[in-house]
């Protein structure tokens, strides 16, 4: 009998992007918003959805097997736990931030400074690293709102910047970078059976970023061109070359870097390529 993993996911912003990811790699999960314990397609996984800030320990103690989260929430907890996979999704810098042409170390003059943030560990170790003393001041969402007047300073994270800059804050320090991440229990990935479960989900969901960031291309060449188009292609490996029906030329098939295809695209159409098509890709497994 398969093993069962108890899977936790993020509720709240990360909620629906890491649904979505889940749902491509064909696992998809169902949940109105007052539900909790979502169904899953694949029967084998048991789902919790919980705060981010939650996950990190509960998969070290082993409430659950495997999680979902930020790798803020990994270091403000230092939750002993092994990251499988940065998926990438949700990037955030964490920062400390204070009221625009403000310096609060410069002008402490001695006194403790005052600092919101969702995150106290982390807080600390900055402001312990600052040498600077100072008193701690928990928010629940909206840090930024703080300063001036309840704070000197605030550690959140942010995206942009945009919603920093509009409440008249500026960054002064970038503490860590962070973005959704896997995790997992030690203890399950000693267990053969659940450890394949885990490694399958992982490279599911590899297959889909990796997907994600490609793209195929498909174009038809001529045999006097055909050399000079796929000296052009940054092929995974190298492209699928078909004779077309009656021996007029040759069709090509490759997987290239989306990122890449604004300069692709010209350069071959150039070089000879003609009937070109561009369709996405759901998955890629090296």
């Amino acid at each position: 009998m398969s093993a069962t993993i108890k899977l936790t996911l993020p509720k709240g912003r990360q909620q629906q992007e890491v649904f979505g990811l889940l749902a491509d790699a064909g696992l998809r999960v169902r949940a109105t918003d007052q539900e909790y314990r979502p169904a899953c397609s694949d029967a084998r996984y048991e789902i919790k959805l919980l705060k981010a800030a939650n996950i990190p320990k509960l998969v070290e103690f082993g409430a659950h097997d495997v999680g979902i989260t930020g790798c803020d929430w990994v270091a403000e907890t230092s939750a002993d736990v092994v990251e499988l996979l940065d998926t990438g999704l949700l990037p955030v810098r964490l920062v400390a931030a204070a009221p625009l042409g403000v310096d609060p170390f410069a002008r402490a003059n001695g006194a403790p400074l005052i600092v919101a943030s969702e995150y106290e560990n982390l807080t600390a170790r900055y402001m312990r690293g600052k040498n600077a003393d100072f008193r701690y001041v928990r928010t629940y969402g909206a840090t930024e709102v703080f300063p001036p007047e309840d704070a000197d300073l605030i550690v959140d994270n942010t995206a942009t910047g945009a919603t920093l800059r509009s409440n008249g804050l500026e960054i002064i320090d970038e503490i860590l970078r962070s973005s959704s991440r896997i995790i997992a229990n030690r203890v399950t990935l000693a267990d053969p059976a659940r450890r394949e479960a885990i490694e399958e989900l992982v490279l599911l969901v590899q297959s889909v970023l990796e997907g994600r960031r490609r793209v195929l291309l498909d174009m038809n060449v001529a045999a006097d061109r055909l050399d000079a188009v796929v000296d052009l292609l940054p092929a995974m490996k190298s492209p699928t070359i078909q004779p077309l029906h009656g021996q007029n030329g040759y069709a090509v098939r490759v997987a290239v870097l989306r990122d890449e295809v604004h300069r692709i695209l010209p350069a071959i159409r150039r070089a000879g390529a003609t009937d070109i098509l561009q369709s996405s890709i759901q998955k890629v497994m090296a």
